[in-house]
């Protein structure tokens, strides 16, 4: 299961859980997704933080421009998308068994409280976040 913070086209901003990314885009496809305020089905995503566990090697420079930084992130969600097990809600319990060496280190992503971060910052868990992958790909 998957939580996107969704906009419409009037600018009302709600949330839609979904199975996968695939199942996202194939309401929207369809005309499905609905703005729960004003019923309007041009809904887009907007980029929302999740965290993911991974070793803080290969961190290149900021990018310079609104341009780069959106291909930056997009190119980072792809990434991240397909090579990391989505843990959903449970984030910070798999991160910390990880961690504590009771399950086999792997790459995650999934979504954490602010209180779950602060207790995986105690435990020397390292993290970090970003945004999520925006649909509108004439943005990049």
């Amino acid at each position: 299961m998957i939580i996107f913070d969704l906009t419409c086209a009037n600018g009302h901003c709600f949330e839609g859980w979904f199975e996968d990314t695939q199942a996202f885009e194939k309401q929207c496809r369809e005309n499905l997704l609905t703005c729960p305020v004003c019923d309007d089905t041009h809904v887009s995503k907007v980029l929302s933080p999740v965290a993911i566990k991974s070793s803080p090697e290969n961190r290149e420079t900021p990018p310079s421009s609104s341009r780069e930084m959106k291909q930056m992130v997009r190119k980072i969600s792809e990434f991240v998308d397909r090579h990391f097990d989505d843990v959903g809600c449970n984030f910070a319990a798999e991160a910390l068994k990880m961690h504590y060496g009771v399950i086999e280190p792997r790459n995650i992503r999934g979504v954490s409280t602010e209180q779950e971060e602060k207790t995986l910052k105690e435990e020397g868990v390292e993290f970090f976040k970003i945004p999520a992958l925006p649909s509108n790909k004439t943005d990049a």
